[in-house]
């Protein structure tokens, strides 16, 4: 299998520096590339100076996470693509388990691998750890993390399964499934934007993994921490968006009511901790999600035959209520 291992950069000279040599180092199986989304530092004289053998793909504008990604992939030829972030650190023969996960069977669109925080090597990571879920209110969670709370890793998710969602932080399609589904949608900009693709993924028939044999280690956060409150915006505001563009039925317009109503009270826990900008970024949030939903209400005919999407009713139920912190405890 042809695999294309693409990183996005934008102005992350210091992120290739420290983790590029690890991708290059192990991944033999693949080839390498760059895509800069119109960067204004060096890195793109850098990456062909120390690497001449990574490929690069100059994008003409910074279109964020899907359209930096799209425009990139399009110039590539490849049977799957690993679209992985420029702060993550992967290992020996990480390639390897992925690639036969993918010929074992055609109906595995989308595959993510164990995912540890570099920081914390024995810990899994905020961003995907050990495969995705969503809860029937649309609120993400893992295998291995649950809002704050981040497992230690003791062998626990060394398996393969079918998951939810694969996180963008390490991601692996297949190409002709990432064009018949309709590839990354521009209108996120950035965040759970691998959420809805993996959706609709599911919704056209293909199988969601996670392989636990593989692992990378992840930094989080180098683009957009967790204190800014643009990140806050993304995340509020995509969710509304992705939750209607993927469900079916009328019983949605409920789920969303509730969804703000559980904003504002995550919006008031935002004064209490003295971050208003993050409570200002919820109202924010809101007004945007108003203003695209015309649009991905007409997405929403589009998106694939819909299926049951929860294995749980509420992760903040079950997290703040009943004090169950672990994934095997839901």
């Amino acid at each position: 299998m042809n695999i294309a291992v693409v990183i996005l950069n934008w102005n992350g000279r210091s992120l290739l520096e420290q983790f590029l040599p690890s991708v290059v180092r192990h991944s033999k199986e693949a080839t390498v590339y760059v895509a800069d989304n119109a960067s204004d530092d060096d890195s793109v004289s850098y990456i062909k100076a120390s690497f001449p053998e990574v490929k690069i793909i100059q994008n003409e504008v910074n279109g964020g996470y899907a359209k930096g990604y799209n425009d990139a992939l399009a110039k590539i030829d490849a049977d799957a693509y690993c679209l992985l972030n420029s702060d993550v650190e992967v290992t020996e023969d990480w390639l390897i388990p992925i690639i036969k996960a993918f010929e074992a069977s055609e109906k595995v669109a989308a595959i993510q691998p164990k995912i540890l925080d570099y920081k914390k090597k024995n810990y899994f990571e905020y961003a995907g750890a050990a495969g995705g879920f969503i809860d029937k209110l649309g609120y993400p969670y893992c295998r291995g993390r649950i809002f704050d709370t981040l497992e230690e890793d003791k062998g626990q998710y060394n398996d393969t399964i079918d998951i939810f969602w694969a996180s963008g932080a390490c991601l692996f399609i297949r190409k002709s499934v990432f064009e018949e589904v309709g590839k990354l949608d521009e209108d996120f900009f950035a965040h759970q934007e691998e959420i809805d693709l993996c959706w609709r993924i599911r919704n056209y028939g293909y199988n969601v993994q996670y392989v636990g044999t593989s692992e990378v280690y992840h930094l989080g956060g180098a683009t957009l921490e967790t204190i800014n409150p643009k990140k806050t915006f993304l995340n509020f505001r995509n969710n509304l968006l992705m939750m209607v563009k993927n469900t079916s039925g009328v019983s949605i317009w409920f789920i969303i009511f509730i969804r703000m109503l559980l904003d504002g009270v995550a919006g008031f826990k935002y004064i209490l901790e003295r971050k208003p900008s993050h409570c200002l970024a919820i109202l924010k949030a809101h007004f945007g999600f108003y203003q695209n939903l015309p649009t991905f209400v007409k997405k929403r005919k589009k998106s694939g035959d819909t299926r049951k999407y929860y294995s749980i009713s509420s992760v903040v139920w079950q997290y703040y209520i009943l004090n169950k912190k672990l994934f095997n405890h839901l």
